[in-house]
């Protein structure tokens, strides 16, 4: 019976010092996926058009043909400059598809 007590002793202590580590791992991985989601679902206000765009796949797909048009270089898009912003939105206004 003691030998019993002290092998479930072991146990709960061992599980209480892996523990913490395990569940720091588990919320750092819970964080990386929130922003990895937070970086997918930019959204983009259009001040000209007075409307909003979510930056998904389709939008980025639809940014690089723009850029492959206008022969430029590929620059993430939050890096340009508002009124290279607004150029691309004047384009993308005026390529909609209409479903």
């Amino acid at each position: 019976m003691h030998t019993a007590f002290r092998f479930a002793s072991s146990l709960f202590l061992a599980a209480a010092l892996i523990a913490p580590p395990i569940l720091a791992a588990a919320e750092q991985e819970g964080q990386q996926e929130h922003h990895q989601q937070q970086e997918q679902q930019r959204r983009y206000y259009d001040r000209e058009h007075k409307d909003y765009h979510n930056w998904d796949g389709d939008e980025d797909r639809r940014y690089h043909e723009y850029l492959a048009e206008q022969h430029r270089e590929y620059r993430e898009f939050n890096r340009n400059s508002r009124a290279q912003q607004q150029a691309y939105w004047n384009w993308r206004h005026e390529h909609e598809e209409h479903h």
